[in-house]
């Protein structure tokens, strides 16, 4: 399985608008974060998790294949915004959104031409597929179990694939998902900063303390804001097994 990180930045990416901080103004590239999301491979299939405002931006680079699943976490627009650029890869055929009945119901506001009785064109050939917490599909070769975690107050959903966990904007987990995660191998997780604490996203500190409770070999942090550091010295002040991700960041297990 290879996946690889298209961003790594929180909502308002990295760096932030009008910010002068060390990390902003860093030449290096791994300081440069575009809104998470990511890419998981498995053979000849192809699946993309959250289609963030940065989407088409972080396409340009990458060859121009078939796109066989998007898995939205949530409807919030750093995590969907990008959806109307799916279009170019509708020429492989339509592409198939799973996501939660919140997400969908909200999709079907926000962007109602897609999903309309009587289409105009170029719409989008996208459908929605509404999945739940525990309940397996599999794409191609892939088996998804889609599993949940509270970003503040709103039930939002983590993927494992495989031996691949992925979550993100997580601030708890309810005790009984843990069972869902066991055994997992490489675990992507939100990290948003050291501190303070913030309502809605992990720290660094809470990140590190669920990433024992998995136990996963390795861990790499993602939806990271300009306060978590500069990447170089971050990742050296973080436990064996555990670093920072960064955007075009490939791992292959």
């Amino acid at each position: 399985m290879k996946l690889t990180f298209l961003g790594t930045g929180t909502s308002v990416g990295v760096p932030t608008i009008g910010c002068k901080c060390e990390v902003c103004t860093s030449t290096d590239k791994h300081d440069k974060r575009l809104r998470a999301s990511a890419f998981v491979e498995e053979g000849d299939t192809r699946i993309l998790i959250d289609c963030g405002p940065d989407f088409r931006q972080q396409m340009l680079g990458l060859d121009f294949k078939k796109i066989d699943a998007v898995l939205l976490t949530h409807v919030h627009y750093d995590h969907v915004g990008g959806l109307d650029d799916i279009r170019p890869f509708c020429v492989f055929g339509e592409v198939k959104i799973y996501c939660d009945q919140i997400t969908a119901n909200r999709l079907k506001q926000s962007i109602s031409y897609c999903f309309s009785e009587h289409k105009y064109p170029g719409v989008p050939n996208i459908s929605l597929n509404v999945v739940r917490p525990h309940e397996h599909f599999k794409v191609g070769e892939v088996d998804i179990m889609p599993i949940q975690v509270m970003h503040d107050k709103l039930p939002i959903l983590g993927y494992r694939l495989g031996d691949l966990l992925y979550i993100t904007d997580m601030k708890t987990i309810d005790e009984d998902e843990m069972k869902y995660i066991e055994g997992v191998r490489v675990l992507v997780v939100n990290a948003l900063r050291f501190s303070p604490e913030h309502h809605s996203h992990l720290t660094v500190d809470e990140a590190l303390s669920f990433a024992e409770k998995v136990g996963a070999k390795q861990t790499f942090f993602t939806h990271m804001g300009h306060d978590i550091g500069l990447h170089e010295v971050t990742n050296g002040l973080l436990p064996k097994g555990v670093n920072l991700s960064y955007d075009g960041q490939v791992v292959e297990f």
